[in-house]
């Protein structure tokens, strides 16, 4: 009896959160409207406003997550740190510390970079389409993963990370934003990144 309300919980916590109302945007990052979720992320996707966090250690290495197989939209892929997006009338910053506790347990200071728009088709069913803020920040904190969302995690040294990007030629093992993000962090923002261990190599 206790498994089976576990699960009616875990699926009504699901539900509510694709019912969540994302913030939709235009290319200049204006407020245009609301929509749910789950309908965002259909079909070719409507565009809304998101983020991406990128946490370091104290060697420099990336925390990165693998996306739990119950995700909609690339389900067991490796990506970045924690991404989401600002809820209904809730700022960025707001909306990065919030997600960052529930998804991974942490708390820390969180430096802005820069924000780009993409869009990336997963099958015929879904897609993202976000105008995405893009924060770095530093912990040497044990992550405590939410399982609806993750379902590991590890440190990577930028070096280790190169290697893998190059092997997954056919990209099916990191998410698409994370390999757009990962290339213009390290080719133009190394130096903040670099700075929150206390490297100051090249």
């Amino acid at each position: 009896m206790a498994l089976d309300n576990y699960y009616h919980n875990r699926d009504a916590v699901d539900r509510s959160a694709d019912a969540e109302m994302l913030i939709l945007v235009d290319a200049a990052d204006n407020e245009v409207g609301h929509m749910s979720k789950r309908l965002c992320h259909d079909g070719g996707g409507t565009l809304h406003r998101a983020f991406s966090l990128l946490i370091f250690n104290g060697r420099g290495e990336l925390l990165l997550q693998q996306r739990a197989a119950s995700k909609r939209l690339w389900p067991h892929f490796w990506s970045n740190s924690c991404c989401s997006h600002p809820r209904l009338s809730e700022s960025i910053a707001t909306a990065t510390h919030r997600r960052l506790r529930e998804e991974l347990g942490l708390s820390c200071a969180l430096d802005y970079l820069y924000k780009f728009q993409y869009q990336v088709q997963y099958d015929t069913q879904g897609a993202e389409n976000e105008l995405c803020s893009v924060f770095i920040g530093r912990s040497d904190g044990e992550p405590t993963i939410d399982r609806r969302e993750i379902s590991a995690w590890r440190w990577i040294s930028p070096e280790a990370l190169a290697r893998e990007l190059a092997e997954d030629r056919a990209g099916v093992k990191f998410t698409p934003w994370f390999q757009l993000e990962w290339e213009r962090v390290w080719r133009d923002h190394r130096a903040a990144v670099l700075a929150l261990s206390g490297h100051a190599r090249a």
